[in-house]
């Protein structure tokens, strides 16, 4: 019997846990695996310590140690956003000319609006990043639409 509600506890909890995920904005979901998993290292680290292996934590502290935290700082760098293939690149500096807007969206500097949002929904539609596209593109894009139309 007291397996069942055991059983039935740890279902409820799940589910309830799976709702709160599927509710989660990116960012907080992101943050939450981040200290997990440093609160699974610093424990793998403590249990390799406490059972005589601490020559073995310290060494994959010095190695990947490093590695970790340049991950995790180059994911706050500000100012920083993915580009194609998800490697990061400098935003581009000063603003968008309407030659290079023009070149983006593939219509003339000086073309219609209707021109200019027909070029900007053929393009996001393949370059969103929810089909699959880049943030870095889909921003560049928005960029170019906006120079020419604004």
């Amino acid at each position: 019997m007291i397996t069942l509600l055991l059983g039935l506890a740890s279902l409820v909890t799940l589910l309830a846990v799976l709702g709160m995920f599927s509710r989660a904005k990116v960012a907080s979901v992101k943050a939450a695996l981040i200290w997990a998993g440093a609160i699974g290292g610093v424990l793998l680290a403590a249990l390799l310590f406490f059972t005589g292996r601490g020559a073995i934590a310290l060494s994959a502290l010095i190695f990947l140690g490093p590695m970790v935290w340049s991950w995790i700082a180059q994911g706050r760098a500000p100012g920083r956003t993915p580009g194609p293939g998800g490697f990061f690149r400098p935003p581009p500096r000063g603003g968008m000319t309407r030659e290079e807007a023009g070149e983006i969206l593939g219509v003339r500097p000086d073309a219609k609006v209707a021109d200019v949002r027909a070029a900007h929904r053929r393009l996001m539609q393949a370059a969103h990043p929810d089909r699959g596209g880049s943030d870095w593109l889909a921003a560049r894009i928005n960029q170019a639409r906006d120079v020419l139309l604004g």
